[in-house]
């Protein structure tokens, strides 16, 4: 089923605002331990937010006219996750803590707002 073309607009456009990572940034984020070691592991395995962010950044290099449905509804649900997590925001400095690690895994660095 193809989405209406406002909402596919309006998630492209919500996406390209809240992740603020560009694909080089992060991608070398992914390769440090703290991304690895952040978010839930099912299984042990990668974690869910770090699986995230490797489809992240292919999406960041996808011209808008070549997203499928189907990576328009990633995008809604990375969109979904950065807004919840950043209502979670916890009190005092957020530079080295899981929370920021979870959220930059899904292209969001909360440090480079406003």
């Amino acid at each position: 089923m193809t989405e209406h073309r406002e909402g596919r607009d309006g998630t492209v456009s919500e996406f390209g605002k809240l992740v603020n990572l560009t694909p080089k940034q992060l991608q070398d984020w992914l390769e440090r331990e703290e991304s690895k070691a952040a978010g839930q592991h099912p299984g042990g395995g990668e974690s869910t937010g770090h699986a995230s962010g490797r489809r992240i950044v292919e999406l960041l290099r996808t011209p808008k006219s070549d997203l499928s449905d189907e990576d328009v509804a990633h995008m809604r649900k990375v969109n979904g996750y950065i807004r919840r997590h950043l209502a979670q925001r916890p009190s005092g400095d957020v530079t080295d803590t899981t929370w920021r690690h979870s959220l930059m895994n899904w292209g969001h660095d909360p440090l480079k707002d406003g």
